[in-house]
């Protein structure tokens, strides 16, 4: 097969970069415009809109029957939207699904999905219709109220937008993502947002604080406790911008000799069930909440989740307050009011922007239906009118119809009737000539004259036509407003929770450990605190050995300190448990390689620590201030080049003096006072050397000596005259029999 080469007048030569960006340029405004952004008159994206014209003009009206849902996205792909019809019969299934959409646009019949996630039936197995929010939707599309556009292949037409009766963008809400933009919007209660509507009305200067009077915050159609604080609320309406923070509504049910459980009836908007259940199975399936004994689905067409804790003594909201933070049992619904503005341009708008922009939509609605209708009338008027001069001279009409070859240019040259008039009396039935149908039609023009005044009225005073908007507005209320079944709020709008603190105890079962740490740097614990050797009972790589060891509990904070001055934080039940080498540190913090670990100890709140690094620097530092709450650690102690943090010890209670021996030897006794306390830093000189640095640091009081070990022995000194000094001294030989090792420990 060949193909011809293209003509020269065919190609057009232009930078690559240029030819993109106008390609990319043009599927982005498609995808804002076309696809993406709700239009904030109506609410609705173009698969939507595009939805309810197709069953309307397939009259799928709520009082007519159900027709099958295929033949509806048949004619939606065919005639309007030429995209994929899953993708169009998912819309399609959303507008029908009462836990996703708060006022459902289509009624479904059939297996239309479920809260816990589950598909709907194929199309070819659905039917639906409208509903009445649709039609209310749909009210006036054929009386001129919105512009008409040809579809895509020219065949046919399809509104722009429609006249929308219903507040449907803020009432049901929307979410997309567009090219560079997004929207999301949860969805209100239509009740609230009509008073709101009446509100601003009456008073157009009205700021965004005072509409959230009505309109009290997102209504979901799963229900749920709406616990934002009222600072956030207000910030989100007014920018456009926030969000929202939604909990599950639950409560205790009392059972026989003392026990209880906690029944979910409502879960947040946008969950799926079975996947909050398997959540939930998954965290006591890893032990991480110990306070938990069960949970089961007992679900029918209503949510009812059951939790058995695992022992009445439990505290229900503690249970509740670590399954929020740890489950979508509490989730925050993101706004981002980002819409097409009645210029097809996107931008963020406030509450009172949303609501100004429909009330200006239902105006315009109102000034060309009553324009459309005003047209009407006047050619009713003007048939009618005709009507009556034929009935006044009927004889002289009969017979110019019966002998006139041109009868109609006859009429209008005798009478002086208008061509719409003799066109009109042309095609009268002969019934229609009695003698009572003269009187009709004079009670007929009447009727529209007195119309018509009223019409000219409303549209020559702006008053009467926002008297007119509000009557409206009433009526939306009346049928879809809080009174009703549909429109009564289902969220709850509590209090921001308070901090409920949630003990580790609570959620770790408490069991005494005992730390192993090995010398190249692998951590494990043993159950119980039985001494560990490093004999054959406790096995370590080849070429390694026992470390340190550290007695504690599964629900302690493990401090460790770096040779880099960095403390890191673990808690005692992640340490890995069992007969293996147990995890290099490494793993479990950022610990660089080029550091060691100095010290283990258990984290014991209010407690203060010395530091010290080789260089002889040290300082004190509030226990609560070194615990890390990243991997990465807290750099607490700052080290100079070759320099490395070697002591931390403990200030127990009473230890009132420091003493410190260097690398020569010297020891030297100075008050703990003299040692300032820091939250980060390098640290004071403890101790002066001329070679050398910091050999071994000691905490004791005074008044009991200064105690040390020479081998199995222990000794104390009680007179330490000769070596009490200033801190930064250089300090004195130690007294005989102090260990040649230089270190207090022997």
């Amino acid at each position: 097969m060949t193909t011809k080469p293209a003509k020269p007048e065919d190609i057009r030569v232009e930078p690559l970069e240029k030819a993109l960006s106008e390609r990319y340029l043009a599927y982005a405004l498609s995808t804002i415009v076309s696809r993406s952004l709700p239009d904030v008159r109506d609410g609705l994206k173009p698969v939507h809109r595009r939805l309810l014209f197709a069953m309307r003009q397939l009259k799928l009206d709520p009082n007519a029957g159900f027709k099958k849902c295929a033949r509806v996205v048949g004619d939606v792909i065919g005639k309007y939207h030429p995209h994929g019809d899953s993708a169009v019969y998912e819309a399609m299934v959303r507008l029908a699904q009462e836990f996703a959409v708060r006022y459902p646009l289509v009624e479904g019949q059939g297996n239309f999905g479920n809260i816990d996630g589950d598909n709907p039936a194929a199309m070819r197995y659905t039917e639906a219709r409208l509903t009445e929010v649709a039609i209310a939707l749909l009210d006036g599309l054929d009386e001129n109220a919105v512009d008409f556009r040809s579809t895509y292949d020219g065949e046919e037409e399809e509104p722009v937008v429609l006249p929308a009766a219903f507040p449907n963008l803020l009432a049901n809400g929307a979410s997309g993502i567009a090219v560079g933009m997004a929207t999301n919007i949860p969805p209100h209660n239509a009740g609230e947002l009509c008073d709101a509507l009446l509100h601003l009305i009456k008073k157009p200067d009205a700021e965004t604080i005072d509409l959230l009077a009505y309109v009290k915050g997102p209504d979901f159609p799963t229900g749920g406790v709406l616990v934002e604080t009222a600072e956030a609320i207000r910030e989100a309406y007014a920018t456009g911008r926030g969000g929202f923070r939604l909990r599950a509504r639950w409560e205790v049910e009392k059972l026989s000799h003392g026990l209880w459980h906690i029944v979910i009836t409502e879960i947040p908007y946008q969950v799926q069930k079975s996947k909050l259940i398997e959540r939930i199975a998954e965290l006591l399936n890893q032990k991480k909440l110990p306070i938990l004994g069960d949970v089961r689905d007992e679900s029918a067409e209503d949510v009812r989740v059951v939790l058995e804790p695992r022992s009445r003594t439990v505290d229900p909201d503690v249970l509740m307050e670590h399954l929020f933070k740890q489950t979508d049992l509490e989730i925050r619904f993101g706004l981002n009011m980002n819409v097409l503005d009645g210029e097809n341009v996107p931008r963020v708008m406030s509450l009172k922007e949303v609501l100004r922009a429909f009330l200006d939509h239902r105006h315009e609605v109102l000034v060309r239906r009553s324009r459309h209708r005003l047209d009407k009338i006047n050619h009713r008027l003007e048939v009618l009118e005709g009507y009556l001069v034929a009935y006044l001279n009927l004889d002289e009409v009969i017979r110019i119809i019966r002998e006139e070859d041109e009868p109609k240019q006859e009429l209008m040259r005798v009478f002086g009737l208008t061509d719409v008039q003799a066109e009109a009396i042309l095609n009268m039935r002969l019934r229609s000539l009695r003698k009572l149908e003269e009187m009709e039609i004079r009670r007929e023009h009447d009727s529209l004259s007195g119309e018509k005044a009223d019409i000219i009225t409303l549209l020559n005073d702006e008053g009467v036509r926002w008297k007119t908007i509000a009557d409206q507005i009433r009526d939306t209320k009346k049928k879809f407003g809080q009174h009703t079944a549909l429109g009564r709020r289902r969220t709850e709008i509590g209090d921001a929770p308070s901090a409920v603190v949630v003990p580790l105890e609570a959620l770790v079962e408490r069991e005494p450990i005992t730390l192993i740490l090995s010398e190249k740097g692998w951590l494990r614990a043993v159950k119980g605190h039985n001494a560990v050797t490093g004999d054959d009972t406790t096995k370590f790589k080849e070429g390694d050995a026992l470390k340190m060891t550290l007695h504690a509990q599964t629900t302690d904070k493990i401090l460790i300190l770096g040779s880099n001055g960095r403390f890191y934080t673990v808690t005692g039940d992640r340490v890995p448990r069992g007969r293996g080498f147990g995890e290099p540190v490494r793993l479990m913090v950022d610990l660089p390689n080029d550091s060691d670990i100095v010290a283990m100890l258990v984290y014991v709140p209010g407690r203060k620590l010395l530091l010290a690094s080789d260089g002889g620097r040290g300082f004190l530092v509030a226990e609560d201030d070194v615990v890390a709450q990243t991997r990465a650690g807290k750099q607490i102690l700052n080290v100079a080049d070759k320099e490395r943090a070697t002591h931390v010890v403990p200030v127990e209670e009473g230890q009132d003096s420091v003493a410190v021996v260097g690398d020569n030897r010297k020891l030297l006794v100075f008050a703990l006072e003299e040692v300032p306390e820091m939250a980060r830093g390098r640290g004071v000189i403890l101790q002066k050397y001329k070679d050398g640095g910091l050999r071994d640091l000691m905490l004791f009081k005074a008044a009991d000596g200064l105690s040390w070990r020479l081998g199995e022995k222990t000794r104390t000194e009680t007179d330490l005259t000769p070596w009490i000094g200033k801190r930064a001294s250089s300090g004195k030989l130690p007294p005989a029999g102090f260990p040649r090792s230089g270190r207090f420990t022997g």
